[in-house]
């Protein structure tokens, strides 16, 4: 890889620089401290066939990732972090500007300053982070989104979240169906259920994360969820057309929580939340971050 914009210093980090760049995350990114070391770790391994780069600032003050999109033409600023101590010198626009550059010599005609699933750090740019949205407006960047994450409590620690819903519970017995937890390594079947039903994004996540259950009726995998592709974050999670109205995802929902509690994390995050309503009557979710997408053209 070339390096970007030399009059700015800004660099591609070498490998051994990563876990200070998780170091410098942690200082930066104030509502995401406590995970910022797993970001880095995650973004700095994409699926197979994803172009990405991490470059930094003399120094280590200053980090960007970025990364092409499986859409040819479309690649993603990923996550973006300025030492509080060294802010207001221009570094976060210069990483910016040295990302774009990074991604037109990879063919990139339009960037999106949010999430490049299956591997991503947030959706887009949590509202909170007032200095990235000033500075991805200032760039020319349109708002063009919004999204969400809802966050359930898990404490009482000793919830049996797992045990909870004996109606739906009742209903998948009487109907036949059984639930199932896929261990790691072993999840061929439900990612290619996840494939045919979804995507290939939503597959990667399930194979990926840290728990994953799913339910059989006839040797048929019926719906899936998982948790754990960041610590304390739950999904992806789909139940098929045909088995809806079961509550099959209710349980497998109240399967993954069960195991996060266990894990000991005090609440999750449901990431990049579809139905809102769902999650607020199956386990008293409520929405708790927003996120705006950005993005512009480098034509």
């Amino acid at each position: 890889m070339r390096s970007p914009d030399l009059m700015t210093g800004v660099r591609v980090a070498t490998p051994t620089e990563l876990p200070a760049v998780g170091e410098l995350a942690r200082e930066s990114l104030h509502l995401d401290a406590a995970e910022a070391s797993a970001l880095v770790a995650r973004l700095s391994a994409p699926p197979a066939g994803r172009a990405w780069t991490a470059l930094v600032t003399p120094g280590l003050d200053g980090a960007v990732f970025a990364s092409t999109s499986p859409v040819r033409g479309h690649g993603h600023i990923d996550l973006l972090a300025v030492r509080p101590a060294a802010r207001g010198r221009g570094l976060g626009r210069a990483l910016v500007v040295a990302a774009e550059g990074w991604l037109r010599e990879h063919g990139v005609q339009e960037v999106s300053l949010a999430g490049n699933p299956p591997c991503y750090a947030w959706p887009g740019i949590d509202v909170r982070y007032t200095p990235a949205v000033l500075l991805a407006e200032s760039l020319g960047y349109e708002r063009r989104h919004t999204a969400w994450n809802m966050s359930v409590g898990l404490e009482p620690s000793g919830r049996p979240w797992g045990q909870a819903g004996d109606g739906d519970l009742a209903r998948l017995a009487a109907a036949d169906v059984t639930l199932h937890a896929a261990p790691s390594g072993d999840r061929g079947e439900v990612a290619a259920f996840v494939r045919a039903h979804w995507n290939d994004a939503w597959a990667w996540e399930a194979e990926q994360a840290a728990g994953c259950h799913y339910a059989v009726r006839d040797g048929e995998i019926l719906g899936f969820a998982a948790w754990g592709t960041r610590p304390a974050w739950f999904g992806p999670m789909g139940t098929a057309e045909a088995a809806r109205g079961l509550g099959v995802g209710r349980v497998l929902l109240r399967r993954c929580l069960d195991e996060l509690a266990k894990a000991g994390h005090a609440s999750a995050q449901i990431a990049w939340v579809g139905p809102i309503g769902f999650y607020a009557k199956a386990v008293g979710a409520r929405v708790e971050r927003a996120f705006w997408l950005y993005g512009r053209s480098l034509a």
